[in-house]
């Protein structure tokens, strides 16, 4: 006897699970408002029934994230600023979220991506949302008598947006009509450009705008003004040539004569004049007051004893003694650098700290007046920096040539006066030279090409190609077969593939390993894969090299990469 026996297998929660993706990236901008659906991950359970279902949850512990447990959608719950929202007293500009999937099963089974991977990556995106933000003083003095491309002030400002959403220039609006000042527009750096003159012009008020580099771009202004401390550098004047007065004769001594009087066109104390009656005939008559220039009788005068006094001596006397005069500094003396521009090539191997070139500047004042430090004032994407003591230049990261061929900043020599201190600024210029530190890369690996039955020797069947970012004989690409062939030969320089004989039937295919090297002092390979067949024959799956080799540490966690 038959019969038909029906077996149901029960599920069991058994599978863990599963999430379609290890990694989710995605990108938002700082002002995505709040509910905005970011990410959807998916996990999958291989289970059955409730052991099938499966609940989402993410770690998220500052609460600027939501994640929908059913369906997996990452919302934002609070609008995110790139330059303000911090954690651990950090710019925040990403967030990683590390996601679980759990099933409903008793116990319910996880799925938790390890610490040492990304679950999901947020990157705020910057947008240009902050003007620029003046940080230097609206207030600058400078000396009258400086010269033309005196160092007058640098003006600063900040954009906390990054990349060229904060990259800041400099600009003139107004009050510099007649040119008396240049402004640096990358540096900040206001010079001037013409010889000033306290007396013609003692202050000036400029406009300046900070722009950033955004679109669109954002900018802040400022008025700066300057003030142009006076030098003694005016000679007093008398309104007349000639004074003539009329005086009484027998009148008591103290009798006022004439007020002469005199201008000088010098501020302050270089302004203050003091009277005095130089000797000659008679100047012993009379008295000046030294303050107001009034002229007053000594004694009284007779007129017929003499009628008429001269006083601005005759003849003139004269006597001479000896003065010794110690004459002290006056910082009038700029830092000199022995060149107007320094440049030098380095290599781009060369490692951190290395020192590329020395500055010097000398100063002819003395004491902290000619006392000379050194700073950098452009920027040099922090590859480089300067001792303020000894001047020489440092490399404070390494040097890549593919990604920066060429540096070019400025260095300044401050000397180190307490009052108006004087500078000179110096351009360098770093080129960074080649190394053989980038392999041939392969356009294409592998490389697929169907050649027909018929072809006739000599013909290019395939043609393959390689870059290398160095420079020179170091990125120069030579191409060669790695196992001689009689079949086909490949042009060394141009990469074509050549049919060197028939092929010997309709069903022909094999593979070629080429390899690709430069002609550096110590060349660098990188191989590829040349896979030709007839028209006929099927495209078949290879891989592109022959052995792979990798290392594990041991007691790598499970699902490790």
């Amino acid at each position: 006897a038959q019969a038909f026996v029906r077996i149901e297998i029960e599920d069991i929660n058994d599978n863990q699970p599963v999430f379609e993706q290890a990694v989710y990236v995605t990108s938002i901008s700082s002002h995505t408002q709040p509910g905005t659906e970011i990410i959807n991950v998916v996990a999958t359970d291989r289970d059955s029934g409730i052991y099938g279902i499966v609940s989402i949850s993410s770690g998220d512990p500052h609460g600027r994230f939501s994640i929908d447990p059913q369906f997996g959608i990452i919302r934002t719950k609070q609008q995110l600023d790139h330059e303000t929202q911090t954690v651990f007293a950090d710019k925040q500009q990403e967030y990683t979220l590390h996601i679980a999937a759990e099933d409903c099963g008793s116990p319910p089974l996880t799925s938790l991506l390890t610490l040492d991977s990304l679950a999901a990556k947020i990157v705020i995106l910057d947008i240009n949302d902050n003007s620029p933000n003046f940080t230097s003083s609206p207030l600058s003095y400078v000396m009258e008598d400086v010269e033309v491309g005196f160092l007058v002030h640098r003006i600063i400002a900040k954009d906390p947006d990054e990349g060229r959403n904060g990259q800041v220039t400099y600009h003139i609006l107004s009050g510099n009509e007649n040119k008396a000042f240049v402004l640096d527009k990358i540096t900040g750096l206001l010079t001037t450009a013409q010889l000033l003159d306290r007396e013609i012009q003692e202050r000036y008020s400029l406009t300046v705008m900070a722009l950033d580099d955004g679109s669109p771009a954002l900018s802040a202004t400022q008025v700066l003004t300057i003030i142009v401390l006076d030098v003694n550098d005016e000679t007093p004047i008398f309104l007349k040539q000639l004074y003539e007065t009329a005086v009484r004769e027998n009148q008591d001594r103290g009798e006022f004569v004439i007020k002469v009087e005199a201008v000088d066109r010098d501020a302050g104390l270089n302004s203050l004049l003091r009277y005095e009656i130089l000797p000659g005939t008679g100047y012993e008559k009379f008295k000046m007051d030294s303050d107001s220039g009034e002229l007053i009788t000594t004694s009284s005068l007779d007129r017929e004893t003499q009628e008429v006094f001269s006083i601005k001596g005759s003849p003139s006397r004269s006597s001479t003694a000896q003065l010794a005069l110690t004459v002290l500094d006056e910082n009038d003396h700029s830092p000199l650098f022995a060149k107007t521009q320094y440049q030098i090539s380095v290599r781009e191997d060369l490692k951190e700290g290395s020192a590329i070139l020395d500055l010097f500047a000398s100063d002819e004042d003395d004491g902290l007046n000619g006392e000379v430090t050194y700073s950098l004032v452009d920027n040099t994407f922090g590859a480089f920096a300067i001792d303020s003591v000894t001047g020489s230049i440092v490399t404070t990261k390494a040097l890549d040539r593919e990604t920066k061929s060429q540096y070019t900043f400025k260095a300044v020599a401050s000397d180190c006066s307490a009052h108006l201190p004087r500078s000179t600024t110096v351009s360098v210029v770093v080129h960074v030279d080649d190394v053989n530190d980038n392999d041939p890369v392969f356009l294409q690996n592998p490389i697929r090409a169907f050649v027909p039955a018929e072809t006739p020797v000599n013909e290019t069947v395939a043609t393959v190609r390689a870059e290398d970012m160095d420079l020179g004989s170091n990125g120069a690409v030579v191409f060669s077969l790695m196992i001689v062939e009689t079949v086909f030969q490949i042009d060394a320089k141009t990469g074509d593939i050549i049919l060197q004989e028939p092929l010997a039937s309709k069903d022909f295919s094999t593979q070629l390993l080429v390899m690709a090297s430069d002609q550096g002092i110590s060349p660098r390979t990188a191989t590829a894969m040349v896979i030709i067949s007839t028209e006929e024959q099927e495209e078949e799956i290879s891989f592109g090299h022959s052995l792979y080799e990798a290392s594990v540490p041991e007691n790598s966690a499970a699902g490790g990469h």
